[in-house]
């Protein structure tokens, strides 16, 4: 059975694929009629069919030996098999613990053997099936031979439709073709290696764009006439496939770099010397992607995958054309799989965790507060680093669910401490976006009670251009909690926009020098130039300033006789887990 998680997408998705071959509820025809008779007759059993898988029945598309149309999908023998996409053979449904209570049990039928019909996108829309009233048992050569007559009925349900094969825009092959072509090959010659070289000549992205100014059918004709112009640089022994809108693939055997890249780019000033492209030059800009393949080996879904990778690639270079690079690959599919995965890591018991560095406060050498930072364990890859997988989430619907799920984990850490008698304030990172929550605030400060916590109990650390461009109602919230007793600090502090004018109304108390600014000031002058500008800077304007990133005792001095107020950084202490944190704190005599 496919996994859990996986199963309703395929069955949704192979549903319609069901529904877009329009064979349901059609009349009888003789060239699937004709099978059924030669599977009746070569089996020597009284029934055959080819039974469609719907929602919730098996419909008879053709059918010997048995009056009705169709039977509930319900216990069917033909929905296992569109489930399984595998060969089923049930030799008694009643000795059979699935079918004995089954429709086809009841009445009267002892054996059943059913070949999956299936597309080339892999699904399975029913069975090439024969019955039986006795029970009996059938060989290996004529299970094969129940899978040929499947194979039989698909090519005729591919042939009564053509537009399965055919692009009705352009007329080409289409990704279908393409896949059956290379298992042709495949079979003719196998481990041959190729190339498939991905043309694109619109952004997807840029298409509605396109269709707003231009209207719909300039889209439609650049499609059409790019077809032509590439078909005649190819040449008629060159077959061209339409695998999308405004794209294209073709194979070629295997040649070095030079050459790949030299007729990609032959291809592109093509398509950049047709007319219709040159009326929306700023929108249309045509690239070419080259990935190798090997006939037999490499699956045709990831033929096209790899081959437009290289594409896209190549759009991000503005190079034109480009080859097919595995590292790059690698990374946007981890990319991917981060962001896909981080919801499950925000349900999960075991993924996501806080862990806490020290701010050590440099007048009194005390620790008076830790900053909270989040660290995801993933089930495969180990320790994914935040710098690698906030990106990802941070502008997206994640990013508000994340924010609640360190707020409510962080909380629950300070009301621990809070409890055991120690004084230690947590500040918490957010993004732009939880200032555009409405009730952002008051669920903060909801919280905060609940625990019975202190208002100083929590600092809240935002960017400089999370705070700059945010409006009115976002600051408002700002307002809201540092009335009822919130920090504010201002996190990076000198990588963003940092003027005077901005600074002066901007509602915070406290400034986080960043650690690009501290690291250089042990041998760099012009940084401690920077860092002495912006400690005074900030102490003028009221600022409470924490430096980042201090590392060496040399730079904790100088700090300390600045008048910084707080620091933070692996001279004192990494990051550590709660507990490790309190046996820090214990041993240090803070």
């Amino acid at each position: 059975m496919r996994d859990d998680l996986q199963q309703p997408h395929y069955e949704q998705a192979r549903l319609y694929a069901l529904r877009q071959l329009n064979l349901l509820d059609t009349p009888p025809s003789e060239s699937f009629d004709r099978i059924t008779r030669l599977a009746s007759k070569f089996f020597g059993m009284p029934i055959a069919a080819v039974s469609l898988t719907d929602a919730d029945r098996q419909w008879f598309k053709s059918r010997v030996g048995v009056e009705h149309r169709e039977i509930p999908r319900l216990k069917a023998c033909c929905g296992e098999v569109a489930d399984e996409s595998k060969v089923l053979v049930v030799p008694d449904l009643l000795q059979s613990p699935t079918y004995r209570d089954s429709l086809l049990a009841e009445s009267g039928i002892r054996f059943y053997a059913g070949a999956p019909l299936q597309t080339q996108d892999g699904y399975t829309l029913g069975a090439m099936c024969v019955l039986d009233t006795q029970p009996r048992e059938i060989s290996k050569e004529e299970v094969a031979l129940l899978q040929d007559m499947a194979a039989m009925v698909m090519a005729q349900i591919e042939l009564q439709h053509a537009f399965g094969r055919i692009d009705p825009l352009t007329g080409l092959p289409n990704r279908s073709q393409l896949a059956e072509d290379l298992e042709d090959m495949a079979r003719d010659a196998p481990g041959r290696q190729q190339y498939a070289l991905f043309t694109e000549v619109l952004d997807s992205s840029q298409v509605s764009t396109l269709n707003r100014v231009m209207g719909p059918t300039y889209v439609d004709d650049l499609s059409r006439l790019a077809a032509r112009g590439l078909e005649e640089v190819l040449g008629k022994d060159q077959r061209l496939y339409s695998v999308g809108l405004c794209q294209f693939v073709h194979l070629v055997d295997d040649r070095n770099d030079d050459e790949l890249i030299e007729g990609a780019l032959r291809l592109r000033e093509t398509l950049l010397s047709l007319e219709l492209l040159r009326e929306a030059p700023i929108l249309v800009h045509p690239v070419v992607g080259a990935a190798p393949l090997c006939l037999g080996q490499d699956k045709p879904a990831d033929v096209l995958r790899t081959a437009h990778s290289a594409c896209q690639d190549a759009r991000l270079t503005e190079a034109g054309a480009g080859l097919y690079s595995q590292a790059l690959d690698a990374s946007h599919r981890r990319r991917f799989m981060l962001h896909s995965d981080f919801r499950a890591a925000l349900n999960a018991s075991d993924q996501l965790r806080l862990v806490y560095q020290p701010r050590i406060e440099l007048s009194t050498n005390r620790c008076l507060g830790v900053e909270a930072l989040l660290r995801w364990r993933h089930p495969t890859l180990g320790e994914v680093s935040p710098a690698e997988f906030i990106p990802l989430v941070e502008n997206t619907p994640l990013a508000r669910p994340l924010t609640a799920w360190v707020i409510y984990s962080a909380i629950a850490q300070a009301e621990s401490w809070h409890r055991q008698g120690l004084a230690i304030g947590v500040s918490l990172n957010v993004s732009a976006c939880n200032l555009e929550e409405a009730d952002f605030a008051e669920r903060l400060l909801s919280q905060i009670r609940q625990a019975d916590l202190p208002a100083s109990a929590i600092e809240l650390e935002l960017t400089e251009t999370a705070l700059f461009e945010q409006g009115r109602g976002a600051w408002q919230q700002l307002d809201r909690l540092i009335e009822a007793g919130i920090r504010i600090a201002i996190d990076d502090f000198g990588t963003g926009y940092s003027s005077l004018a901005y600074l002066q109304d901007i509602p915070a108390q406290v400034v986080k020098i960043d650690r690009s600014f501290i690291k250089g000031i042990d041998d760099m002058p012009r940084s401690r130039t920077l860092v002495e500008s912006m400690l005074s800077m900030a102490h003028n304007l009221g600022y409470r300033v924490v430096a980042e990133g201090v590392e060496t005792q040399q730079t904790y001095d100088y700090l300390q006789a600045l008048g910084c107020h707080e620091a933070q950084g692996f001279l004192m202490s990494r990051p550590l887990e709660g507990g490790d944190f309190e046996r820090w704190l214990a041993s240090s005599n803070h």
